[in-house]
């Protein structure tokens, strides 16, 4: 079979993974709460458990990655997660949930890092902004088609969606072993170095890029803290509406039903705000994407507080759908603006991935006190405190717009002997 353009391969990945992630984590915490009957202690941990897994492989798989194929690495992504989410539809057991989690944590890892380069090398830095919007815009439709298909699902059983997206994951992967491309990938260390040699001479140079450059050391910290807030949300949202606003009993509407509407309609709201931006997103200067990321961060913090203390279900809905619009419209950029600061293309995925690893410190080491704070003084009060977190962040991006003209060529680094 031959196989297909990157650009093609990358918006065929970008929808059918956004679908299955839809059809698997949209009403994942209702499955968590009514069938297993997990506490907010009990939900951050399943974030906790997929961060460790994440934690401890990141750098390991970007590695790999970098030195061996992309393209491979993203294919076993697929496999893996897909198998985590067949086991967590499968299973009530809450031991065994996060040991599913652990295991997307791991199936993650090896996507992370690897298809930010793996779409770099293909299209070129030229066209990487745009690619990255058109891929955001993909994914929003099909997460959308997908949220309809989990609510569908769940009608009949809460756990159909979890395994069947598992099932859509697992699928893609073996389309992408047909038609993947991977013509600009050179692997980062000589051929005649071993392979435990070659791992650690990639990953040597990584970090040495990560200490010549010490904006990315500032990323690094500011995803350490948008970690710590991400989780607050993520594990706690849904349990905010049943526990403390409760849904309107509109036309016989149940939880499930809610859930899907509050998504579709967050992921509409990003498509129709996204649109008209993304041309100025994709062409914006290093520093208007920092300021661009400054300001999508200070409406989610703000946005979190509000929905921590939002006192009626519309203004808890307002707050949601703002805090939805602002991730979704901040993640490509994002991503652009990472990749604008690694130069040197043969350690992109390691660098991404020790980056990463920020976001995945600030999830397992922050999850478990918000989980704490949850069963302690509540779910408005864990919610709060992961706003809090994101705070610093806003602070870095200071620093960064700042040092962002204190750029040291990777040339000019000291690389390590064989």
């Amino acid at each position: 079979m031959t196989r297909w353009r990157a650009d093609r391969t990358w918006l065929v990945y970008r929808g059918a993974e956004s679908f299955g992630m839809a059809l698997g984590w949209t009403l994942a915490p209702v499955y968590f709460v009514q069938e297993v009957g997990m506490d907010p202690l009990q939900l951050v941990l399943t974030g906790t458990f997929m961060e460790i897994g994440y934690f401890l492989f990141e750098v390991p798989t970007g590695v790999v990655a970098d030195s061996y194929s992309r393209r491979a690495s993203v294919i076993v992504a697929q496999v893996i997660m897909g198998i985590s989410f067949v086991v967590t539809g499968l299973v009530t057991s809450v031991p065994l949930i996060l040991a599913a989690a652990a295991l997307m944590g791991f199936g993650w890892t090896f996507k992370s890092g690897a298809i930010d380069a793996w779409l770099a090398d293909e299209v070129g830095p030229e066209r990487l902004g745009r690619e990255y919007q058109r891929g955001a815009q993909v994914a929003r439709i099909f997460t959308l088609v997908g949220i309809g298909a989990a609510v569908g699902l769940a009608l009949v059983d809460l756990s159909l969606p979890i395994v069947a997206g598992g099932l859509v994951l697992v699928a893609l992967g073996g389309l992408l072993v047909l038609v993947m491309p991977e013509t600009g990938f050179e692997p980062a260390a000589p051929e005649e170095l071993s392979a435990l040699r070659s791992m650690t001479h990639t990953a040597r140079r990584g970090g040495r890029l990560m200490r010549a450059r010490p904006i990315l050391l500032l990323i690094l910290g500011i995803t350490f803290f948008g970690g710590m807030w991400s989780e607050s949300v993520d594990r706690l949202w849904e349990a905010q509406f049943l526990v403390n606003i409760g849904v309107p009993a509109f036309a016989g509407f149940n939880s499930v039903i809610w859930f899907g509407i509050l998504n579709a309609v967050a992921v509409l709201l990003a498509i129709a705000i996204a649109q008209p931006l993304s041309r100025r997103f994709a062409n914006a200067s290093w520093r208007g994407m920092t300021w661009s990321l400054f300001w999508l961060d200070s409406v989610m913090v703000a946005t979190t507080v509000a929905f921590a203390f939002a006192g009626n279900f519309g203004t808890a809905v307002l707050a949601y759908w703002g805090i939805c619009v602002a991730r979704s419209l901040a993640g490509p950029v994002y991503s652009t603006w990472l990749n604008a600061n690694i130069e040197d293309s043969s350690v992109r995925a390691t660098v991404i991935s020790m980056t990463n690893l920020g976001d995945s410190a600030g999830e397992w080491g922050g999850g478990p006190a918000l989980g704490l704070v949850g069963n302690a003084f509540g779910i408005r009060a864990a919610l709060a405190t992961g706003a809090a977190a994101l705070t610093p962040a806003l602070l870095l991006y200071g620093l960064a717009l700042r040092r962002g003209d204190e750029t040291t060529s990777f040339d000019a680094v000291p690389q390590p002997e064989g």
